[in-house]
């Protein structure tokens, strides 16, 4: 728990100076004394008054306490990085591969969120779907049913199911709302019900918006797999960006749509600005149209960075079934996007080799004559046909599966960069992309160093037969050393479990993988959030588990149930930290997603982070709460630059130790 501290800014009696006219010496070095008051004012005459155990920070008229400050902390090979501790924080019997963090009460304590499997109305008790959990600071209360979370609209028993989630303060009144995506080409697991907002009423307790709410969708089939909250426009509310997966009929034949950009009016409705903002795509009415990525994706998942560094949030769809990624960037000013999904390297890499692809090698054994088959290999598997010769040598067809992209400064250089989770299978050979980090040059183009070159390429031992599920992951410090980490979460296939890798920083990137034993010892991994669960100073993790294709024969089994898993950061333990609550003024959103913030340390190392409006595969989210591990320093400079029309930038000094709250045009003070 932080030492409960207030920074004052009211009037005090004299401690420095004699009351009446002031004795200018007895004021310290950065205060100045005011005659009216008699007191010493932190670096103006309209500044503050510090009173002890604050001190004066004349620079930005601010009162900070004394630093709690040690040598600084770093995981090594054989030290404990985590502990579980799920039984004591009350989680048991809570399951779930898709989970969030969130705070619907705004008591300062990260919230939980936790969704199982397909959405499905919730009207078996013993088959529980959807949790909603309040963090009281020693443990989680379920409170999913007492919230209305599950509400439904029509008049039919069960709660409603809920398959996409992200957090916003969509209404600018000091808490979080949520957006719920819901499936519904299959009406009888959907109950009728359809994507709804829902507005929170401060205490955590949640209402639908109008039936006539155009999110909704109801006059047509929606397929959500991803959403987050942007202000593309920086009006100062809060718009949706909403991505769509593919959808069956009932033929069996596989459609494809639009992805929707959503503009918000500040009261929880939303209006489809799609084509206006440059945002169609098309049919798959030709090879050429996707490999340039300009047809409907199969989206996995929505992301929103700036990308570019002109302060407008680029839009990210990661892609299942290898078809492009999409990435549209914002046009400066908020007047549109412009699609560079090929251009900037992220819709697929640049590995267009099919020869080793066992199908392929497969067809050409057998059409020795047809293009490029003549020096091909015999294949190493059982030949089914599986192969179109003229479609799967195509660009979009050698990209990946892609589940989830993160956004996250990981080399420390100011700008965004991103990282991918992708199933890979041994058999698709080279050509077919894995995840992987994708190097920001500042201006949205990307490089891929590789994972053999990062350190994140996994050992196989050898084994031919090989899967790679990873579909969810995130970018934390979790040592406290200034470096973003990276946990990829393996899941569904054989031999996957969730792997964390230590940033070792400087100038050459690279990570080392923590081992289970010392880290987090969890078989198929899906679904991750990370927050300062009990608010001692460092990054905790709730992971959830997958029991798609178990089998008891093979190695990293799955577990009896879809348990979620609560893993203790033991690593940061005594490091310095500062964490950061921001709180949009006027012009900005009020939950101030999208603010960019670098924190510089005095040994010359920045980090830069953005508040997260949700990302990755069906809807997650990192706290709203920007958690920044100072290495051995006890201070540090910070700029936050807010997302409103002027992009307003303030810039403030920390010392570590602390929570701050930061709202825009006012000195930070310490939080609750």
């Amino acid at each position: 728990m932080y030492r409960l501290l207030v920074l004052l800014s009211v009037a005090f009696a004299a401690s420095g100076c004699d009351a009446g006219p002031c004795s200018r010496s007895a004021c310290g070095p950065s205060e100045m004394c005011d005659p009216v008051d008699g007191t010493c004012h932190c670096g103006a005459v309209e500044g503050p008054v510090c009173t002890l155990p604050t001190r004066c920070q004349a620079e930005t008229l601010v009162c900070l306490p004394e630093a709690t400050c040690g040598a600084g902390t770093r995981w090594f090979p054989g030290v404990p990085a985590f502990r579980e501790v799920t039984d004591e924080w009350g989680l048991r019997g809570v399951e779930g591969v898709k989970l969030s963090v969130t705070d619907i009460d705004g008591d300062g304590w990260a919230d939980l969120e936790v969704r199982r499997g397909a959405a499905h109305v919730e009207d078996d008790p013993a088959v529980r779907r959807t949790w909603l959990l309040h963090n009281t600071g020693s443990g989680f209360e379920d409170v999913t049913e007492s919230s209305g979370f599950l509400t439904r609209r029509l008049a039919e028993p069960g709660g409603r199911p809920v398959d996409v989630v992200a957090w916003g303060d969509v209404d600018n009144d000091g808490d979080l709302d949520a957006f719920t995506g819901v499936p519904t080409s299959d009406l009888e697991a959907s109950g009728g019900e359809t994507t709804e907002i829902l507005l929170n009423d401060g205490n955590g307790h949640f209402s639908l918006t109008a039936a006539s709410n155009a999110a909704r969708r109801s006059e047509s089939v929606d397929a959500p797999s991803g959403a987050t909250f942007v202000d593309v426009d920086h009006d100062g509310r809060l718009d949706l960006w909403e991505v769509q997966h593919n959808y069956s009929g009932a033929s069996g034949q596989i459609y494809l749509q639009n992805d929707r950009l959503w503009r918000g009016d500040g009261t929880g409705t939303f209006t489809d600005v799609t084509s206006e903002m440059g945002l169609i795509t098309s049919d798959w009415d030709s090879a050429d149209v996707v490999n340039m990525g300009l047809g409907h994706n199969r989206a996995w998942a929505a992301a929103s960075c700036d990308l570019d560094g002109d302060g407008y949030a680029e839009l990210l769809a990661a892609s299942y079934g290898r078809s492009p990624n999409h990435l549209w960037v914002a046009r400066r000013g908020g007047g549109g996007f412009d699609n560079r999904s090929v251009a900037s390297g992220y819709a697929y890499d640049d590995d267009m080799s099919w020869e080793d692809n066992q199908f392929a090698r497969c067809f050409c054994n057998a059409n020795r004559a047809a293009e490029g088959c003549a020096s091909v290999p015999p294949p190493a598997i059982s030949c089914a046909d599986n192969w179109n010769h003229a479609t799967d040598r195509e660009p979009f067809r050698l990209g990946g599966n892609s589940a989830s992209t993160i956004c996250g400064d990981v080399d420390n250089d100011g700008d965004i960069d991103l990282m991918t989770s992708e199933i890979r299978h041994w058999w698709a050979g080279l050509g077919a992309d894995g995840g992987e980090l994708l190097i920001n040059d500042g201006t949205a183009n990307f490089t891929r160093p590789g994972d053999a070159a990062t350190g994140l390429a996994i050992d196989h031992g050898g084994e031919g037969n090989w899967d790679e599920g990873h579909m969810t992951g995130a970018l934390f410090d979790f040592d406290n050393d200034g470096w973003l980490d990276a946990y990829v979460g393996g899941s569904d296939y054989a031999g996957n479990r969730g792997r964390l890798y230590r940033n070792q920083g400087g100038d050459s990137l690279g990570f080392t993988e923590v081992p289970p034993a010392d880290g987090i010892d969890h078989n198929r991994s899906h679904g991750i959030v990370v927050a300062d669960f009990d608010r001692d100073g460092d990054l905790d993790v709730i992971v959830g588990h997958s029991r798609a294709r178990c089998d008891a024969s093979l190695p990293n089994n799955c577990y009896e149930t879809s348990q979620i898993r609560f893993f203790e950061n033991l690593a940061g333990d005594g490091g310095n930290f500062v964490q950061l609550h921001l709180e949009g003024g006027e012009g900005t959103n009020r939950a101030a997603i999208g603010a960019r913030v670098r924190v510089t340390t005095p040994d010359g190392v920045t980090q830069t982070q953005e508040v997260d409006g949700g990302h990755g595969l069906y809807g997650t989210q990192r706290d709203l709460v920007l958690h920044f591990g100072l290495g051995a320093s006890c201070e540090a400079v910070v700029e936050v630059r807010w997302p409103d029309a002027e992009l307003t930038t303030e810039t403030f000094s920390v010392v570590s130790g602390y929570r701050f709250h930061v709202v825009q045009g006012e000195p930070p003070t310490l939080a609750d």
